[in-house]
């Protein structure tokens, strides 16, 4: 392997750790291994190798995909589709063809329409300056391939209702309809790709895969996370729940032997002379605890609730009880929406939960003085309390005489807080307080609580 080569192999894996995919020094050296074996000459082939290499979970291949496309590029420069460009092709030009194409189901073409439709309408800013690359979101703003549908639907002879007549020609245009969204979505993909590799040869490949390409799913924050993100994060709910109710269970076998069987003990001490050299355990039968959540849904913080909320009723298998309790300055029992509500949950809880009272902002001393008045039986010496949110109190009385009594009562009790422990104490927030209370972890993004689920959560 060249030095060269090397070097940018090392720095893929550098971007890769920098998007949240654990590589290391072994990753490196597979890595490596793998590019010796399999050459550079099949491209395809190389990504499949690496990505055996480098890729551990679920949620980082598009991540990964991206990355090598940038490190490990299919052009340098303008493609071969882009070198006889006509300089008349013009935006209705590109769509004729585009239709044509996905009428077809023609992907090459695709794929070359996609690299010429950056060049001619993607470019922007001036050449030689530091705003000079290329945007994919122009392009598409420009070009409207979403409109493209029942074009590409008449050039296959269905647009206007003609072929198999009935309730077959009715399942083969929807087929067929769908099939075209599907090539639509490709090359709205292949366009943001284009542009993102015209733009590192510009701007340098570390700069493009830090803001273009986005973090591995575990590494989203759930404060700062869009809504794209948090319909992305959402999806992972049931495997990951699969995954930790595994862990889950394993650790519950772990924890207790169980009493010594006396009977079975000094049997076996029969061997020994009567010395009781090798004591039997009963067989352990831990007991499942209850689980209490008490969630801020407030602001930006709903999203890690919701998701979190989701994450423990996909788990309630692993407890004999789960309550949750919803709140922004009152606490309002929500077990059953979070049963029912689905991907509408925060929706619901904000309608049909009462979780103000006459204001609307954060109080997270007036929320736990109404659970303690209203809900306190429902923590007892075998629960587990979770307390969700960011401790950002609109500088009222934190109530910490509530909170402690709660923790009293409890068996366990854990604070949640998505907000980084750099922001604990600043401004409006009340963390460290709370902190001397119960115990407080960061939880910014699903790999931190998906680590604080298989520790610490009591089982």
């Amino acid at each position: 392997m060249t030095q060269d080569l090397a070097g940018r192999l090392v720095e893929f894996v550098a971007a890769l750790r920098g998007k949240g995919i654990p590589a290391g020094t072994s990753e490196t050296i597979d890595a490596a291994a793998v590019v010796d074996l399999l050459g550079l000459t099949d491209r395809e082939r190389l990504r499949e190798g690496l990505a055996s290499a480098l890729v551990r979970r679920g949620g980082q291949r598009d991540v990964f995909d991206m990355t090598f496309d940038l490190f490990f590029p299919s052009a340098v420069g303008a493609s071969e589709a882009t070198q006889d460009v006509d300089d008349e092709l013009d935006v209705d030009d590109l769509r004729a063809r585009l239709a044509a194409a996905l009428a077809e189901s023609d992907l090459a073409a695709v794929r070359r329409l996609a690299e010429i439709a950056v060049a001619v309408l993607g470019r922007v800013g001036t050449p030689g300056t530091p705003t000079e690359g290329f945007s994919a979101f122009q392009t598409l703003e420009r070009l409207r391939p979403q409109t493209l549908l029942v074009g590409a639907m008449e050039g296959r002879g269905r647009g206007g209702g003609g072929g198999a007549g009935g309730r077959e020609g009715d399942i083969t245009q929807r087929l067929e309809r769908d099939e075209i969204r599907r090539d639509i979505e490709r090359f709205r993909e292949l366009v943001a790709g284009e542009a993102r590799r015209r733009t590192a040869e510009i701007r340098g490949r570390d700069l493009v895969t830090r803001h273009a390409v986005p973090t591995a799913t575990g590494r989203i924050d759930f404060l700062s996370a869009n809504r794209q993100q948090l319909e992305e994060l959402a999806r992972t709910v049931q495997p990951l729940s699969r995954k930790l109710a595994t862990r889950l269970a394993a650790r519950r076998r772990r924890r207790h032997r169980g009493r010594i069987d006396i009977r079975r003990t000094l049997r076996r001490s029969m061997s020994t002379g009567g010395v009781p050299m090798h004591p039997v355990f009963t067989r352990p039968r831990p007991s499942r605890p209850e689980l209490v959540l008490l969630c801020d849904v407030s602001g930006s913080v709903s999203g890690f609730s919701s998701f979190t909320m989701h994450l423990v009723q996909a788990l309630s298998g692993q407890f004999s009880k789960v309550r949750v309790f919803a709140f922004v300055n009152a606490m309002a029992d929500v077990t059953d929406l979070v049963k029912d509500a689905g991907d509408d949950l925060a929706a619901r809880i904000q309608s049909e939960a009462r979780i103000t009272t006459w204001h609307t902002s954060s109080d997270y001393g007036e929320a736990l003085a109404d659970f303690h008045e209203s809900f306190l039986p429902a923590v007892g010496p075998r629960t587990a309390v979770l307390i969700l949110g960011d401790a950002r109190n609109n500088n009222q009385d934190p109530n910490l005489e509530a909170l402690h009594e709660i923790s009293e009562r409890a068996k366990r009790t854990f604070w949640l807080n998505p907000e980084s422990t750099v922001r604990w104490g600043l401004g409006d927030s009340v963390a460290p307080a709370y902190a001397e209370v119960v115990e407080m972890h960061q939880c910014s993004t699903v790999d931190e609580l998906t680590a604080f689920i298989t520790r610490l959560l009591p089982v």
